[in-house]
């Protein structure tokens, strides 16, 4: 569930893959979640007429098998992927920089600390034979990056800040869905450029934004098991409110925090969420949080949700259920009335489309940063 799944999400919605871990081709359903046939009927969605029919199983209980079915093919299927990923040798780097605790007067340290390491890590991965790795390390490494955090090991790891942190008024936090590493880093900063740039154009005189790219953990494979459950974001979400005290710390606790969570990245943004000192969520693209509501998710901040008219995700069935002694799915999905959050207008777009300069998505959740009321969703 990353930021570019164009050809897997083209693919599914022909019928033909399953991108960002789910099978939109088995389901069927309208934007928003509204109404849905099939396996993507939310659980209790029995709607007029759910009775029993004469001689046959309710449409419900045989809705409920076939959802079951779907994820249990999912979850066998998925499989795959991991094991034979397991087999790829992990790409060497140095370990992460010991840092003095962030604040604003360590800041400039702290990147150059870990500009430094992405150095040290690019020379490795030239002499392991990952020159495209290398590349975007030497990169990262570049004397104008701002990289708060970074680990080459593996899939790697990066925060990178766009804009003056310590003095900044209004930040936003971007993570990131799936098949998101250091390797795809590229088009996921590409998105924060564009927010960035959003920002510097619409600020009122006087206000001043920053944008934090958070490769912070180790995001599921698009066609795995992990991206099915909650695991990746239960592992992840103390890392996210970690993050979320050091810019507490860096700003003096005077910024306007609202983190934009993007398909997978909103279930991570639901487990950090409890009690998170931010004033906004926003859930692009997602396929549920792991709660069914936004009060569940325990949170002072405004909660919104948006997708896209063509992202492939409105297929996916908000479900939870177990398989295998394991919780599969993510419950209820964010643009339902039964949710509760605050939704608005994500225009045309696919899932990989929310930050794309011009778009009506990008513009809102412009809107959203600067404390705004965004274009609402009127479908």
């Amino acid at each position: 569930m990353g930021f570019a799944a164009g050809e897997t999400a083209r693919a599914a919605r022909a019928g033909r893959g399953a991108g960002d871990g789910t099978a939109a081709s088995a389901v069927t359903g309208t934007r928003g979640g509204r109404t849905a046939v099939g396996a993507g009927a939310s659980a209790g969605d029995g709607g007029p007429g759910a009775g029993r029919r004469p001689g046959g199983r309710s449409p419900r209980r045989r809705a409920g098998r076939r959802r079951r079915a779907l994820l249990a093919a999912l979850v066998t299927g998925a499989v795959v992927a991991p094991l034979s990923a397991a087999a790829r040798p992990e790409i060497p780097a140095p370990a992460p920089a010991l840092l003095a605790p962030l604040t604003a007067a360590t800041l400039d340290a702290a990147y150059a600390a870990n500009r430094a390491d992405a150095a040290s890590a690019s020379r490795m991965a030239a002499a392991h034979g990952d020159t495209g790795r290398a590349a975007v390390e030497r990169s990262m490494a570049g004397p104008a990056r701002r990289l708060l955090a970074f680990d080459g090991r593996g899939p790697g790891r990066a925060t990178e800040v766009f804009g003056d942190l310590a003095r900044a008024d209004r930040v936003a936090v971007l993570v990131p869905g799936s098949d998101t590493s250091l390797d795809t880093y590229g088009r996921f900063r590409a998105g924060a450029v564009a927010l960035r740039r959003q920002l510097t154009g619409r600020a009122p005189a006087g206000t001043r934004t920053a944008v934090v790219a958070w490769l912070g953990y180790r995001t599921p494979g698009t066609i795995s098991a992990t991206v099915l459950t909650t695991g990746r974001a239960e592992q992840a979400a103390p890392q996210l409110r970690s993050l979320v005290r050091e810019l507490d710390a860096v700003t003096g606790r005077r910024a306007h925090v609202s983190l934009l969570c993007h398909s997978y990245g909103s279930v991570v943004c639901g487990r950090a969420a409890p009690g998170l000192a931010v004033d906004d969520i926003a859930l692009i693209g997602s396929p549920g949080t792991g709660v069914d509501s936004a009060a569940a998710l325990h949170s002072p901040a405004r909660i919104w949700a948006a997708r896209g008219a063509d992202d492939w995700v409105s297929g996916v069935p908000h479900v939870r259920t177990d398989l295998f002694g394991t919780t599969v799915g993510f419950g209820r999905d964010p643009l339902s009335r039964a949710f509760g959050a605050r939704v608005f207008a994500a225009g045309d777009g696919g899932h990989s489309d929310y930050f794309a300069p011009g778009s009506l998505s990008l513009a809102n959740l412009t809107r959203i940063v600067l404390g705004e009321t965004p274009e609402a969703d009127r479908a």
